[in-house]
């Protein structure tokens, strides 16, 4: 996991087998109703998988970005659209990004 004051970097949030190498998603939505309540948004990079967004209260954007591949630009231009939207409505807004295994997007 890598953080900054507003953004969180991780694996992707997992259950079942998953979930003993991976984020189990029942902990990832603990931590964020946790310490980021009504102030957290998801931003799943992962194109091959997803979750049900209830986890997360539905605050959950994807963009379907293949494995060690580059972002279409359009894709690019969307994710960072959103991120600032959502970060200039409330200085205690953050978001929590990932992809499959947190470092291949």
């Amino acid at each position: 996991v890598f953080s900054t004051d507003r953004i969180i970097a991780m694996s992707f949030p997992s259950s079942g087998k998953q979930s003993f190498y991976r984020n189990p998603i029942e902990e990832v939505a603990r931590f964020l109703d946790t310490k980021h309540t009504d102030h957290y948004k998801v931003y799943n990079l992962c194109s091959e998988k997803g979750y049900d967004p209830k986890y997360f209260h539905y605050r959950v954007e994807r963009i379907f970005i293949d494995d060690h591949n580059v972002p279409a630009l359009q894709d690019m231009l969307k994710f960072t659209a959103s991120v600032r939207e959502w970060m200039s409505q409330d200085e205690k807004n953050i978001i929590a990004i990932h992809c499959k295994g947190g470092k291949g997007r």
